[in-house]
């Protein structure tokens, strides 16, 4: 089957290139899938996607018009795609339902401690021999209480790295987490959980139930010198709100690997003409604020495992199985 991948990263082509090779054919191109680029599908049965490629009603139907049949996309998120539209286009959508937990879940501690001990700001000082402890204090996290927003796999993971510091344990979702239980996890209600946590930590998928779930009313009962981790969709987080928290001195820290508008912008080299986003630019102007490009999950251990989905994806379509990972057919 001829299958054409959209926003393929320089690291991860050769591993897709040999993950495929002998099993399918594989062009790979470096462009992400929108309205622009979706004419280059044309006579390609499967095409791949990105976790922020644009798949609304537009795109699928230019894609189902040039005979594309199959969308396998290359992450567990999957609020990018217009899967009604795709069902009655009679288009097969599948996607990676789990891959490593732990890449997502060490990123946002990385994000955590980055912020809580100013790493990037003494970084950066040291590389011009200014070699200070000023503005630079953190704190301990053992004995501190976090708080874990969405308990599943990575969430449980992100956990156990929070009770290995010998922290209180907080967590909310709809379903409590037996594993987390064990670790002395006490699940609260929301509000609760917001005005107690040191650290909060997102770790749910955007959904219209969880748009802006950190909203305004969210930030504000935050305790002032809390630290908020979002590893997990932009959306989850009204950046405006927060903007407005950060401009009035407060929190800690807030460690950003993904932006409720990244899409256009991740992923891409920006640095020779800047961006017209407002919002993110300010964002990035306060000291106590690290983003990072949604790189949360790239490790050769995750990228690994999505790429050996996809191709199952891929192979099952084509020999008529149809597992867990597909999303449309029902």
């Amino acid at each position: 089957m001829d299958v054409l991948a959209f926003g393929v990263q320089r690291d991860e082509k050769p591993l897709l290139e040999a993950a495929f090779a002998g099993r399918h054919a594989l062009r790979c191109l470096d462009v992400f899938l929108n309205q622009d680029t979706a004419p280059l599908a044309a006579g390609h049965e499967a095409v791949s996607s990105s976790v922020n490629a644009d798949l609304g009603a537009h795109v699928l139907r230019t894609l189902a018009a040039g005979g594309t049949r199959l969308i396998a996309q290359r992450s567990t998120g999957f609020n990018n795609i217009d899967l009604d539209v795709a069902r009655d286009l009679g288009l097969t959508v599948a996607r990676v339902s789990s891959y490593s937990p732990y890449s997502v879940a060490e990123f946002a501690w990385a994000l955590a401690m980055a912020v809580n001990r100013h790493i990037v700001r003494a970084a950066h000082r040291t590389r011009d021999f200014d070699f200070r402890l000023d503005g630079l204090i953190g704190r301990d996290m053992h004995g501190r209480t976090v708080g874990v927003l969405g308990t599943g796999r990575i969430g449980t993971a992100f956990t156990r790295i929070a009770h290995g510091f010998g922290m209180r344990l907080l967590g909310w979702d709809i379903a409590r987490n037996p594993d987390c239980l064990d670790l002395g996890m006490t699940y609260v209600d929301k509000e609760e959980l917001f005005a107690e946590a040191d650290l909060v930590s997102l770790h749910l998928p955007l959904l219209p139930a969880t748009h802006h779930l950190v909203d305004a009313a969210a930030l504000k009962a935050m305790k002032d010198d809390a630290i908020l981790v979002n590893s997990s969709r932009g959306g989850l987080v009204d950046t405006d709100a927060l903007v407005t928290e950060l401009r009035a001195g407060r929190f800690t820290g807030v460690g950003l690997d993904v932006y409720e508008a990244e899409a256009g912008l991740f992923f891409l080299d920006k640095s020779l003409h800047g961006i017209d986003d407002d919002v993110l630019a300010r964002l990035m102007t306060f000291p106590n604020v690290v983003v990072t490009s949604h790189q949360a999950y790239y490790t050769v251990d995750a990228v690994d495992q999505i790429i050996a989905t996809t191709v199952r994806n891929v192979t099952d379509y084509a020999e008529g199985r149809r597992s867990e990972n597909v999303l449309v057919p029902a």
